[in-house]
């Protein structure tokens, strides 16, 4: 089992468990996380629900690498496991109960946009937020740039998407990124306080608050995440996810600048050709890894 879940006290917990690959996303363990989700939401017992990973080192570090590298020849494949995971935040963000994010390690990539996908956030004092898109070849679209600015605002959500540094949970705190930020060993009061707090509030007016506080958030998503999925389906098997994946395995820095001169030249060469009747020329840069050795997990975008 992926995905546990329990309910108590009128509070769902939602828990992923796949620690030995840092609480990754597949295919199983998304379709999981949806249907737990719809499940909380139908549930009139449940008040509250919280979202949090299994172990101390992380909540969720987004895609799982193993899977990403079988989609490099696979595109359509990639379209699948995109259409699971927005169907698995559309389930965390529409949650007709508010969600509180409990951070109990790292929140990369995916991971982050769970995060982001919930209604609070509670984090312990060591954990590390990032994004790693540009870095490792994957657009971060599956909610971070969507929903970053609103809550950091334009320029440090340009900072966290652009750059990939990761950012402390009391930096994250100082941004408007978290709620709160508290000793480990205190997080699960912390937690505790915010869902006793929820549970004291009325059902229908809390959900219809959630809708209208929903709005801007709801209005990015609906007009970029399909076409984000037809564009990431279609880079999928690009040289950059690639290098990206090869890169990572293979433990070893990605030389950017060579890969963008690599690049470039491919597409001056590619124009200089004249495409033959009945014959079609196309150059399309280096072609991937097919070492098929597994792909350790870390970090990763959706």
């Amino acid at each position: 089992m992926t995905v546990h879940y329990t309910v108590e006290g009128g509070r769902a917990t939602v828990r992923l468990d796949r620690p030995e690959v840092l609480n990754a996303l597949d295919r199983p363990t998304l379709e999981a996380l949806r249907d737990r989700f719809q499940e909380a939401s139908a549930d009139h017992s449940v008040g509250v629900v919280v979202l949090t990973g299994t172990g101390e080192r992380a909540f969720c570090t987004g895609a799982d690498l193993d899977e990403q590298k079988a989609f490099l020849d696979r595109p359509n494949d990639y379209w699948d496991w995109m259409s699971r995971f927005i169907d698995a935040i559309e389930a965390v963000k529409g949650c007709s109960k508010p969600v509180v994010a409990r951070l109990n390690g790292m929140a990369v990539g995916g991971g982050n946009e769970l995060n982001l996908a919930c209604d609070l956030a509670v984090a312990a004092d060591d954990v590390v937020l990032r994004h790693v898109g540009p870095s490792r070849g994957s657009l971060p679209a599956g909610g971070a740039t969507q929903w970053m600015s609103l809550l950091v605002g334009d320029r440090r959500a340009r900072e966290v998407l652009l750059l990939n540094r990761p950012v402390a949970a009391q930096q994250a705190l100082d941004w408007g990124w978290l709620n709160r930020v508290v000793p480990r060993a205190e997080l699960d009061a912390a937690v505790d306080d915010y869902c006793e707090a929820l549970l004291d509030k009325m059902p229908e007016i809390t959900r219809a608050t959630k809708v209208q506080l929903d709005y801007w958030k709801d209005l990015s998503w609906s007009m970029t995440i399909r076409m984000a999925r037809e564009w990431l389906t279609v880079h999928a098997g690009s040289t950059e996810v690639a290098e990206g994946l090869a890169s990572f395995e293979e433990k070893r820095p990605v030389d950017y600048r060579a890969l963008r001169q690599s690049m470039g030249s491919n597409t001056r060469a590619a124009a200089e050709i004249e495409p033959s009747a009945g014959s079609q020329a196309a150059l399309s840069g280096p072609p991937p890894d097919t070492d098929d050795a597994p792909v350790t997990q870390e970090i990763h975008d959706a």
